[in-house]
């Protein structure tokens, strides 16, 4: 299988439209010089790479590119490549953030930890806690992969230019350098309509999602929408601020957005689901986005690993769909590692002032200085370059667990594999989750069911497994795959 997603130069986000590809091209191209999402100076993917990742002639690319360069939308110079040419945006000015504020603080929480809590509790009534030496559960990268050089590097750069004001009490929002760097990549790499006035730095998602539920409720807000499969964690979370909660069935085509009924909220993973692998059907998309601009009601879209795709074309964020009405959420969390505990909110204009209220009275800011490095991380390009580097290596462990799951355990049916970290494995019939788990403890593995994700007591789905197959460190992966075809082996029987 070529690599072709999975190792494409510097993420861009671009939609073509019309039935001439290159005419598309160049009008998606100037349309992103135009708004703003390309800045001036931004250096563009290699015509190949470029290529590669829409699925299209290289030659086009390159026609796309000269006739830009002929328009004086882009810049190329031999040896140095094509970049956007330094001429004024034309996007519209940010509209003001206004609100009224929230109460009481969002307490702390990461979706890992939560995840990891759960997967210990199955192993751990197995009673073989402190024998499990490899790893298969989902929700981690491979932490041993860190740059640490690289990022290390970046801090130095960062403190050195950075001002003393920087090095004292952190506002509410997150440092302005942070939210520019993200502004101009989310726009550039997700296509997300961002603007730094709109984003507000956040300690990872759940972090974030406990702002966005708070100010939801004291703004009068009762109930929020979920998936019914998910982290538990996210439904704490928003049980804990005193919302209600109602779940959304997920089939082939993502949520079903049509039973959203009455909700204020709905919590969505568009562009990969987890757990369950999906992305959200383009007529759900534009069927969520019209419940909110009709109701009122605010989409939160949880892009926790849209870096992470391999046999599809990018999905865009659903946000740049209705910036005022859809709240985007990303983290650092798979891209580097969840241990800087660094994510963001891109917010609708009147959710800033409630959400920065919220963050006032908790405290307890991300650090300044890890928000400094990420911003440097971001700016110099080595962050796109960590990015590729991570996706060439998951998308070859993805292709050695599925080969090898075909090999050795063939009546285990595989879905999920185009994006993401993990796999869901449905098991043949008559054998059951937890059985499978607390015997893949006796041979040292963690594993985790399908079923600990549910929103409701009903189990919709036949017993699955979710593999996380970004969690071992390099050395450990091969040995993880064999106690998996093994535990699955033996529970086929003879």
């Amino acid at each position: 299988m070529p690599d072709t997603w999975a190792t494409s130069g510097l993420d861009l986000h671009l939609e073509l439209t019309g039935r001439r590809v290159r005419s598309g091209l160049e009008a998606a191209l100037r349309d992103a010089v135009r708004t703003g999402r390309l800045r001036p100076g931004t250096q563009l993917p290699s015509s190949r790479a470029l290529a590669s990742d829409l699925g299209i002639a290289r030659n086009t690319v390159a026609e796309a590119y000269g006739q830009l360069v002929a328009e004086g939308w882009l810049t190329a110079r031999r040896g140095s490549g094509t970049q956007v040419a330094d001429r004024a945006a034309e996007a519209a000015a940010p509209a003001r953030a206004t609100g009224q504020s929230a109460a009481q603080a969002a307490g702390r929480s990461t979706a890992q930890g939560a995840a990891q809590a759960a997967g210990r509790a199955a192993v751990q009534a197995a009673g073989q806690a402190d024998r499990l030496r490899y790893d298969l559960r989902p929700g981690s990268p491979d932490l041993s992969a860190f740059p640490r050089q690289e990022w290390l590097a970046a801090a130095r750069r960062s403190l050195s230019a950075a001002p003393s004001k920087a090095l004292g009490y952190g506002g509410p929002r997150g440092r302005p350098e942070l939210r520019r760097a993200l502004a101009g990549y989310l726009s550039r790499a997700r296509g997300v309509r961002a603007d730094p006035g709109r984003i507000v730095i956040c300690s990872g998602f759940t972090h974030g999602l406990g702002l966005l539920c708070q100010a939801l409720r004291a703004g009068g807000a009762a109930v929020l929408a979920t998936e019914a499969y998910g982290l538990p964690v996210h439904r704490d979370v928003a049980a804990a601020r005193g919302l209600r909660l109602t779940s959304l069935p997920v089939d082939a085509d993502g949520a079903a957005v049509s039973e959203i009924g009455g909700a204020a909220a709905v919590l969505l993973t568009p562009a990969h689901q987890f757990p369950l692998g999906v992305a959200l059907a383009a007529g759900r998309r534009a069927m969520a986005v019209e419940w909110a601009r009709r109701t009122g009601g605010l989409v939160i879209e949880d892009d926790y690993d849209g870096e992470f795709r391999y046999d599809r074309q990018p999905i865009g964020a659903v946000q740049a769909l209705a910036p005022e009405h859809v709240v985007y959420a990303g983290t650092a969390s798979k891209s580097l590692v969840p241990g800087l505990q660094l994510g963001w909110l891109v917010l609708p204009a009147q959710l800033v002032d409630e959400v920065a209220a919220v963050i006032t009275l908790a405290g307890g800011y991300p650090a300044a200085l890890d928000q400094l490095t990420l911003a440097e991380f971001i700016e110099s390009g080595r962050y796109d370059r960590q990015l590729r580097r991570a996706r060439l290596a998951y998308r070859r462990r993805r292709d050695q667990l599925v080969a090898a799951l075909r090999r050795q355990a063939p009546d285990v049916q595989v879905t999920g594999i185009a994006a993401g970290l993990h796999i869901v494995l449905t098991l043949p019939a008559g054998q059951r989750e937890d059985e499978v788990v607390s015997r893949a403890a006796r041979r040292g593995l963690a594993l985790e069911g399908l079923g600990q994700y549910r929103a409701q007591r009903r189990h919709t789905r036949g017993p699955s497994l979710v593999v996380g197959y970004g969690t071992p460190a390099e050395h450990a992966f091969t040995g993880a795959v064999a106690r998996l075809c093994a535990v699955l082996s033996e529970a086929a029987g003879p």
